[in-house]
């Protein structure tokens, strides 16, 4: 009898005590009064239907279908709010730029940059400024705006064509070709040189890179934001993602070892030499200006400078190979202004309205990054009539914007004619944010554009681009950080 009552005694006290537990959750996360409406969550599990879903930022865009374009979402016990459309993402990030501009803690991020030393991305504060600043100048520099730049780009592309001049007309997988270039022009700037295409360290490199960008962006790396203490203890993919991370900072540990054998003060060569004269002279750790967060740093620089250029002109070739008609629309406005054997400058931009529609309309279309970083509130804040608290993280969500039905015609359809007039000129759109928006925008946003748009004209002036007879070609693309096109195969046809 004792030993029943005992066994009871405890099994009551277990349950009150899990009781207490539960209304102890409730009360510390309860929303507060006016906080944006979302799905039901589970109490520490959140709400698990993202589990299942393949493409995040349209299952988000359904969910705002429902709730409006301010609305909340739990992954785990971490609440956020999820904004949509380009009127609330406008809001957020340029109304209210200096509320939103710092990034919240993210579990992944704190395991995957080891520490305090948060880079150029995750870095908050007069850091992320110092950082930011000085990473602008560094670009300025080493030739962004400039002829320099420009002769670089046109030199890597000049590779690019021999390479596929190489291949003789048989099919083959764009991917590397476009990786292979496109990185070696960040790899000009921080490192300094180029890297030959063969060479094993460097597709080492770029193959970490790849795996990176896939697994940041998938289902994994939000399982452990939300459930770190679980996660970092199982198996999976996720651990790739720290592996490989780990491999390419000891590549760029070892670039700076080099650089520091043979630096001149007087004489920067690249954002690795500039860092380490910026190191001598300033002793503020707080700015970040010390050989930790350098590595990191330049690990930013070569994530932000390669996937996202790469990607949209994977994308480009599979949309004009899909729109054989504006591919030649393309080389007609190309063989007119330039002609076929004089090399693109930027300064053909402004007489090729037709072909610099038709890359906006690729950036779009293909949604490189169709989940921006996570922000955070600075202050208690109202957001399209809801109360966001302090400290609450906030999502855009640039998938929304980029086809937002009240600010582009055809959303769905790739039309270059939404950044045409009735004359034929190119028009800007206010909705046109790939590279995001307000003081987090992407600081290689220029870089960005002037490679897309010499390697895009260079590549359609020379050659002629299909794919296998039969196959076809599919525009649902693979998310993760960044979206890409499923493996595709082509023929370079020279013209």
């Amino acid at each position: 009898m004792w030993f029943s009552n005992f066994v009871l005694s405890t099994e009551g006290i277990l349950l009150s005590f899990f009781f207490i537990l539960l209304i102890a959750y409730y009360f510390k996360n309860r929303n507060p009064r006016n906080f944006p409406p979302g799905p039901f969550a589970l109490p520490l599990l959140g709400n698990l239907q993202f589990i299942g879903k393949k493409h995040l930022h349209l299952y988000f865009a359904e969910l705002a279908e429902v709730y409006g374009n301010v609305f909340s979402f739990c992954f785990g016990s971490n609440k956020m709010v999820m904004i949509s459309g380009y009127k609330m993402v406008k809001e957020a990030l340029v109304t209210q730029a200096d509320n939103f501009v710092d990034r919240p803690y993210r579990a992944l991020a704190d395991r995957f940059y080891s520490g305090p030393t948060e880079g150029l991305f995750m870095s908050n504060g007069g850091k992320w400024k110092a950082q930011r600043r000085f990473a602008l100048s560094a670009l300025r520099d080493f030739g962004l705006g400039k002829k320099r730049m420009e002769q670089c780009i046109c030199e890597e592309i000049r590779y690019l064509q021999e390479e596929i001049e190489q291949e003789k007309g048989e099919p083959f997988d764009p991917v590397p070709f476009l990786n292979n270039a496109v990185s070696n022009i960040i790899c000009k700037i921080v490192f300094g040189r180029r890297f030959d295409y063969s060479d094993h360290n460097f597709q080492i490199m770029l193959s970490n890179l790849t795996e990176m960008a896939y697994l940041e962006g998938s289902i994994w790396a939000l399982l452990y934001d939300a459930f770190p203490g679980l996660m970092k203890h199982l198996p999976g993919p996720h651990n790739r993602i720290f592996s490989s991370s780990k491999s390419l900072v000891a590549s760029i540990r070892e670039e700076i070892k080099k650089h520091k054998l043979d630096l001149d003060p007087n004489n920067p060569r690249d954002y690795i030499d500039s860092f380490l004269i910026k190191e001598k002279h300033n002793r503020n750790s707080h700015l970040g200006f010390e050989e930790e967060n350098l590595v990191l740093c330049c690990l930013d620089l070569f994530l932000a400078g390669s996937e996202t250029t790469s990607k949209t002109l994977q994308w480009g070739l599979l949309y004009l190979i899909m729109n054989p008609q504006i591919q030649c629309k393309v080389q007609e406005e190309i063989d007119r202004v330039i002609g076929q054997t004089r090399q693109p400058t930027m300064a053909d931009k402004p007489n090729l309205p037709y072909t610099d529609a038709v890359i906006h309309e690729i950036q779009r279309m293909g949604n490189i990054v169709p989940l921006n970083g996570l922000r955070m509130a600075a202050k208690d804040t109202i957001l399209g009539g809801y109360f966001i608290p302090k400290g609450t993280s906030v999502m855009p969500n640039l998938t929304s914007v980029l086809f937002d039905k009240n600010k582009w015609e055809t959303p769905d359809t790739f039309n270059p004619e939404h950044f045409l007039d009735s004359e034929g000129k190119f028009v800007r759109r206010g909705a046109f944010l790939p590279f995001s928006a307000g003081r987090r925008a992407c600081l290689g946003e220029g870089l960005a554009r002037m490679e897309l748009f010499l390697f895009f004209v260079s590549l359609f002036q020379k050659f002629n681009f299909s794919t296998l007879d039969g196959v076809k070609l599919s525009t649902e693309g693979v998310t993760g950080a960044t979206r890409t096109p499923y493996p595709f195969k082509v023929y370079a046809k020279p013209r």
